[in-house]
């Protein structure tokens, strides 16, 4: 019967041992995916909005009508502005995972410990995250502020 070396047995155990520690990062970084998804989804159609509305200003004759399609358009370019930084910081945030993800496995391929790397690179996608989901909060608060549901002034159904 073929018998594995010791010295083997130990780094298949040690690189097993990491891959263990490492399937939090990487369910965290599905779940930050998954909210890149959000995110990408919710700025193509806040893009597709703000192209209708540029049709209907370049069209609309009324100075009243010209003026609440530009306040729209401003909305929809600052809620654009926030989704697009919350996908970056997100992004950002992927970026130190994968990082953390390749740091603990050259930890046991080198058999040597980068002091404080990892903590340091998970509290920076924290960081990136949160900030991430704040922004992201903001851009809902604007977008429900904002609803109109129903004919505005002077509008029939």
């Amino acid at each position: 019967m073929f018998s594995v070396p010791p010295d083997l047995h130990q780094g298949v155990s040690s690189i097993a041992a990491f891959i263990q520690l490492s399937v939090a990062p990487v369910f965290l970084l599905t779940g930050v995916g998954a909210m890149l998804g959000v995110l990408t989804n919710r700025l193509s159609r806040i893009i597709d909005r703000a192209r209708q509305l540029e049709v209907r200003y370049d069209s609309a004759e009324a100075f009243e009508l010209r003026a609440r399609l530009h306040q729209d358009l401003r909305l929809l370019s600052v809620r654009a502005r926030l989704v697009s930084w919350s996908i970056s910081l997100c992004t950002t945030c992927s970026l130190f995972v994968c990082t953390i993800i390749t740091a603990l496995f050259l930890e046991a391929l080198l058999d040597t410990y980068f002091r404080g790397v990892v903590p340091m690179l998970f509290i920076l996608a924290m960081v990136a995250f949160i900030c991430g989901l704040l922004l992201f909060l903001r851009e809902i608060y604007l977008a429900t502020a904002a609803l109109r549901i129903g004919p505005g002034d002077g509008e029939s159904l």
